[in-house]
């Protein structure tokens, strides 16, 4: 059955459809849910929030565009809407700082350990610093979404920049000292 065959069928509730749909898309949305969630369980949670929203307004869906960013928009904003809720971005600090790039330039640094020191960033940054430097959206957009200012979305990317900056320097130089 082809794509739009399915997507026809989950229009009708078809069990079946919806399953092999899921079967298709879950393991890149649960990876979009890691990249927003505390830890795999709210990962996991984001997920199944997500496709019970994607089952329930999959009639919106009218074959402009790409199904896939479809989906993915509705996972993001899942998983988004659940910090909304809680308030996290209800302190709002303006005060820019200065722009920080973070280089690594060695093979010394693992993907793992990059993604977990994202990981503990704490919400308001990590989820300014995905949105921004991992799925390319813009301070404006990310300031609708999370119903910020773009001045709140640039300071506390530049704050996640920081102090993933910190942590990666922090590593090679206790990697530097260990094989002294």
């Amino acid at each position: 059955m082809s794509l739009e065959q399915l997507i026809a069928q989950c229009k009708k509730n078809d069990a079946q459809a919806q399953s092999q749909i899921y079967k298709l898309f879950a393991s890149k949305l649960f990876s979009i849910c890691l990249k927003y969630s505390r830890n795999y369980a709210e990962a996991e949670d984001n997920l199944q929030d997500a496709y019970i929203t994607i089952f329930k307004k999959i009639d919106q869906f009218k074959s402009k565009g790409s199904f896939e960013g479809w989906l993915k928009r509705i996972t993001i904003n899942t998983a988004l809407q659940r910090y909304r809720s809680t308030g996290v971005f209800n302190i709002i600090n303006e005060d820019q700082i200065e722009d920080v790039s973070v280089e690594i330039d060695d093979d010394t640094i693992s993907l793992d350990f990059l993604l977990q020191i994202i990981q503990e960033l704490p919400d308001r940054y990590r989820l300014v610093f995905n949105l921004y430097a991992l799925d390319d959206f813009s301070h404006k957009e990310i300031g609708k979404m999370l119903d910020i200012s773009i001045g709140t979305s640039k300071s506390n990317l530049a704050r996640a920049r920081l102090i993933l900056k910190n942590k990666v320097e922090q590593y090679k130089a206790n990697s530097n000292s260990q094989s002294l």
